[in-house]
C-alpha cells in the first residue's frame, strides 16, 4: 500500500498527482490549477456534508441526519434521556432493532423488559420497531434505509454504510438526543482521505482480508484518525456489494469519522433489488477532487491475513504468521499478562509446527453477509469439521439471508459439517455469546478483538482470545479440523447463486410507526429501567481525586466499561456503574464512591478532616487564601494516556458521570465519539502534554473553571495539591454549545434549562 502524507489532486477519477507537482497537474488540469478550497468541493464527501450542513458555513458544519438507529443496549437510555427533555415523536425515521441482548444468558426479565420499552416507545413516538432475531442493525439498515446521498446516525460505532452511498456515523447517545430534539450534529469539516482502489482479489481473499491488511497500514500512525474515507478507484467495479459492505463496516477500527464509496451500477442494482431503485444516484469525485491525503490499495497484492490479539491492527497474512507463530504467540501471552493480570498459553496449540484453533465464529454486520456464508459452505460442503474441541458457529446476519441460504442449499451444507447455525445476533462482536473454554484460541469474522471481547474474565482467572480472520479462511480452517489454514490453500467453487431479497420476514414482523406517532401509548417500563440520577452542574472552582490513573498506550472503551453480560444493566444507570473500569482497575468504584461522600460531605456542611487538609492545600496557593469550601465542586478524574478506542456506546462515559466523575485527563482522545460522550455527560476532557504529575488519591485543583469553560478559554491553570506542581490542562476545541453543556452538568441539564432547544 502506498501513503501519501500531504494533499493530492485526483484527476478523472484516474491520476493522483501531489499538491507540490504543479508542472504535472498543469499539464492535467490545464492551465489553470484549481485551488485546493475549490478542488475540495470535487469529492463525494463535500457535496453529502454541503447537503446536510445547516450552519451555512461549511467550516463548522451543523449536520441533521435523514435517519437514525439505535440497538437494545443504547435505546433505552437515549429515549429516556430524550423524554426527559420534552421528546413529543420522531422528527425523523428512528429504528430500534434488537440484536446485542437477545440472546444474552443473564436470567430475569430485563433483557425483553428492555425489547418492550422499545417497541412501546416506537408506538408512542412514531418508530421502527425490529423484534429480536431478525436482523443485526447495521444489516437492517443496509437492507432497508441506506440510499446514496443519505446520511444516517447511529449509537453503534459501527454505522458505516459508505458502499451504499450513505454516510454514517456511530456516536454516543447523547448526539441520537440532540437530532431527536432537531439540535444538531457540530464538528469542523472534517478531513477527506481517498482510498483508491486497484486490482481485484485474488482466490480465497475475501473482505474482512481487505480491511485487516488496511486497518494495519493506517491506525497506528492515525493515518485516517476523525476523518472521512472516500472510496475511489478502478478496483471497485471488482468487488461485489457484500464485498464492499464488509470492508467498509470495518473502516470503524481504522477511527476514522465515516466512510462513503462511488456508487455505480452494481449500487443501483443492489438498491433496486431491495426495492428502493429510486434511492440510487451516481456518485464519483468530479473530474478534478483534492484529497488531504491519500491511499493506494492494489487489491490483488491483499491474501489471506490474521489479525491477532489484541487488536484488529496487528495484521499478518496467515503465513507471515504460520512463519513465526512461536514468537507471535509468546508475544500475545506477553501482552495478555499485562493487560489482565491472567495467564494465557497459546503456544501448547502448535503442533508438528502447525496452529490448531479452538473455535471459529462467522457473525454480524461483517461476518454473518450472504456471500460470506455461502463461499463457506462451498468450502465446507458437508465435510466434517471433526468431534475434538474445535467447533464452528455461523450466524446469518438476517432473516432474509437465512432465507436465501437455506433456498440455495448452503444452511444444509454448513449444518451437515457440524456448524451449529444460529440467528441474528452480535453477541459474538462484544463478549455476550459464545465465550470459548479458559486458554482458548477463537478465530471469528466479526469487528474485534479486544482484551476479554470474547466474554471471558481474567479477574476470575478466565482467559482466552480472539483473532479475526475472514469467512473463507475460518471455514477452511474448520475443513482442517481447527488447523489453521487460508482459504488461498482450498480449491472450492466460487460461484455464488445470484441472491434475491425476500422482504416478507419484514413486513410480517417488524414496527413500522414512521410518521404515525401514538401519543396516548403508554411506555412499558420494567423494573431494571431507571432514570438518570441528578447531576450537578459545573461549580465555580473544580476539585478533582484522581480516582485511577492507567498508562496504558491506549484504552479501549472496553475496559472502562466492560461489554459481555454487564450489557444487560446498560437501562440501569447507577446499576451498571458497578462495572466501571472492573476489568482494569477494579478498586475504582470504590474509589469513586468515597470521593463522592467526600463531596456530599461538603454540600451538606459536614467539613471532615479529610476536606479541612485539602482545604488547608488550597489556602496555601497565592491568591485563594480566602477560598471557601461552599464555591468548590469535588469530583472524581480519569487519567489515561490515550483512551476511548473501541465502542461508541456512551456508556463509558455516563457511567464516570453517574459515579461523580467530572473529568477525563487525557494526552489524547482516541476517538471523537468518546471526547464527545465526556461532553454529552458534563465531564470535561482534559489534555495534558506532559507525563502526569500527579498519582491515585492525589487532588488537583482548577480554580474559575466555570468562568473559563463560558468564557471560551482553552487552557486552565492547576494545581496539584500536596506536592506543589502547578501544570496547564487544555481542552481543545468546543462548541459554544458544547461549552453550555458542560456548565450544565450534562445534555439532560441544557436541555431541561433550554426546553430541548439548542
Amino acid at each position: 500500500m502506498n501513503q501519501y502524507e500531504t494533499g493530492v489532486y485526483l484527476i478523472n477519477n484516474c491520476d493522483i498527482v501531489k499538491e507540490t507537482e504543479g508542472r504535472e497537474l498543469a499539464m492535467l488540469c490545464g492551465t489553470v490549477i484549481p485551488s485546493r478550497h475549490e478542488a475540495k468541493k470535487g469529492t463525494i464527501a463535500y457535496s453529502i456534508l454541503e447537503s446536510h450542513n445547516t450552519s451555512g458555513d461549511m467550516k463548522n458544519l451543523r449536520l441533521r441526519f435523514d435517519v437514525l438507529t439505535s440497538h437494545d443496549i443504547t435505546f433505552v437510555g437515549i429515549i429516556q434521556t430524550a423524554k426527559a427533555s420534552g421528546l413529543q415523536s420522531f422528527p425523523v425515521p428512528y429504528v430500534l432493532t434488537n440484536c446485542h441482548n437477545s440472546l444474552c444468558a443473564v436470567g430475569g426479565t430485563i433483557n425483553e423488559d428492555d425489547h418492550v420499552f422499545g417497541l412501546t416507545a416506537a408506538k408512542k413516538y412514531g418508530g421502527i420497531y425490529v423484534p429480536p432475531h431478525m436482523a443485526v442493525i447495521h444489516q437492517y439498515m443496509r437492507e432497508v434505509m441506506a440510499g446514496c446521498g443519505k446520511m444516517i446516525l447511529g449509537s453503534d460505532s459501527h454505522t458505516r454504510y459508505g458502499a451504499i452511498g450513505t454516510m454514517a456515523i456511530g456516536e454516543g447517545g447523547g448526539e441520537l438526543v440532540k437530532q431527536l430534539l432537531r439540535q444538531t450534529y457540530d464538528i469542523t469539516y472534517p478531513k477527506v482521505v481517498g482510498v483508491y482502489l486497484t486490482g481485484k482479489p485474488g482466490h480465497g481473499v475475501g473482505p474482512q482480508d481487505v480491511a485487516i491488511a488496511l486497518i494495519r497500514e493506517v491506525f497506528k500512525n492515525g493515518f485516517v484518525k476523525n476523518s472521512v474515507m472516500e472510496f475511489v478507484g478502478p478496483g471497485i467495479a471488482n468487488l461485489s456489494m457484500d464485498f464492499r459492505n464488509g470492508i467498509d463496516v470495518m473502516t470503524t477500527e481504522t477511527t476514522c469519522l465515516s466512510s462513503i464509496w462511488q456508487a455505480d451500477e452494481k449500487t443501483r442494482e443492489y438498491l433496486a433489488m431491495h426495492g428502493r431503485a429510486d434511492e440510487y444516484k451516481k456518485l464519483e469525485p468530479q473530474r478534478i477532487a483534492y484529497y488531504d491525503k491519500m491511499i493506494e490499495v492494489d487489491l490483488s497484492e491483499i491474501k489471506p491475513m490474521i489479525a491477532l490479539p489484541f487488536h484488529p491492527s496487528i495484521g499478518y497474512t496467515i503465513d507471515e504468521f504460520k512463519s513465526n507463530a512461536e514468537d507471535l504467540l509468546a508475544e500475545i501471552e506477553k501482552n495478555a499478562a499485562e493487560v489482565s493480570g491472567a495467564s494465557l498459553n497459546l503456544r501448547k496449540k502448535l503442533r508438528g509446527g502447525e496452529l490448531y484453533v479452538d473455535q471459529g465464529i462467522i457473525a454480524g454486520c461483517a461476518g454473518g453477509g450472504y456471500e460470506n456464508l455461502m463461499l463457506s459452505a462451498s468450502i465446507l460442503n458437508g465435510n466434517g469439521i471433526g468431534t475434538g474441541e474445535f467447533s464452528l458457529s455461523v450466524y446469518p446476519a438476517s432473516q432474509p439471508i437465512m432465507m436465501a441460504l437455506m433456498k440455495n442449499g448452503a444452511t444444509q451444507k454448513l449444518v451437515q459439517s457440524g456448524a451449529i447455525l444460529k440467528t441474528a445476533f452480535c453477541g459474538p462482536c462484544f463478549g455476550a455469546g459464545d465465550t470459548p473454554f479458559n486458554n482458548a484460541l477463537s478465530i471469528r469474522h466479526t469487528t474485534r478483538n479486544f482484551p476479554n471481547r470474547e466474554g471471558s474474565k481474567p479477574s476470575q482467572g478466565q482467559m482466552s482470545a480472539v483473532a479475526l480472520m475472514d469467512a473463507r479462511s475460518i471455514a477452511a480452517t474448520a475443513l482442517n479440523g481447527g488447523r489453521l489454514t487460508g482459504a488461498d490453500k482450498i480449491d472450492y467453487d466460487e460461484s455464488i447463486p445470484e441472491y434475491f431479497f425476500d422482504s416478507l420476514p419484514y413486513t410480517n414482523r417488524v414496527y413500522y410507526g414512521w410518521g404515525a406517532a401514538k401519543p396516548e401509548e403508554e411506555i412499558v417500563c420494567g423494573p431494571n429501567i431507571k432514570d438518570w440520577p441528578d447531576m450537578m452542574e459545573l461549580p465555580e472552582h473544580l476539585l478533582l481525586r484522581v480516582d485511577s490513573l492507567i498508562n496504558d498506550p491506549v484504552t479501549t472503551t472496553d475496559e472502562l466499561i466492560p461489554s459481555g453480560e454487564t450489557s444487560s444493566y446498560r437501562s440501569n444507570p447507577m446499576g451498571l456503574a458497578e462495572f466501571t473500569l472492573s476489568r482494569r482497575d477494579p478498586l475504582y468504584v470504590g474509589r469513586a464512591n468515597e470521593t463522592a461522600k467526600y463531596e456530599k460531605d461538603r454540600r451538606n456542611g459536614n467539613i471532615t478532616s479529610v476536606l479541612n487538609t485539602v482545604l488547608e492545600y488550597i489556602k496555601a496557593i497565592p491568591g485563594f487564601g480566602a477560598v471557601s469550601l461552599k464555591s468548590i465542586g469535588l469530583q472524581s478524574a480519569i487519567y489515561a494516556i490515550k483512551p476511548g478506542d473501541g465502542s461508541a456506546r456512551e456508556q463509558a462515559a455516563s457511567c464516570q458521570r453517574v459515579l461523580g466523575g467530572g473529568a477525563n485527563i487525557a494526552k489524547e482522545y482516541a476517538t471523537k465519539r468518546y471526547r464527545t460522550n465526556l461532553i454529552n455527560w458534563g465531564i470535561i476532557p482534559f489534555t495534558l502534554e506532559e507525563k502526569a504529575p500527579f498519582s491515585v488519591g492525589e487532588y488537583i485543583f482548577i480554580p474559575y473553571i466555570r468562568r473559563g469553560i463560558l468564557d471560551g478559554l482553552s487552557k486552565f491553570k492547576a494545581y496539584v495539591l500536596g506536592n506543589g506542581t502547578e501544570m496547564t490542562l487544555q481542552i481543545g476545541e468546543m462548541t459554544d454549545t458544547e461549552r453550555k453543556i458542560i456548565a450544565a452538568g450534562s445534555l439532560i441539564n441544557y436541555n431541561r434549562m433550554n426546553g430541548g432547544k439548542a
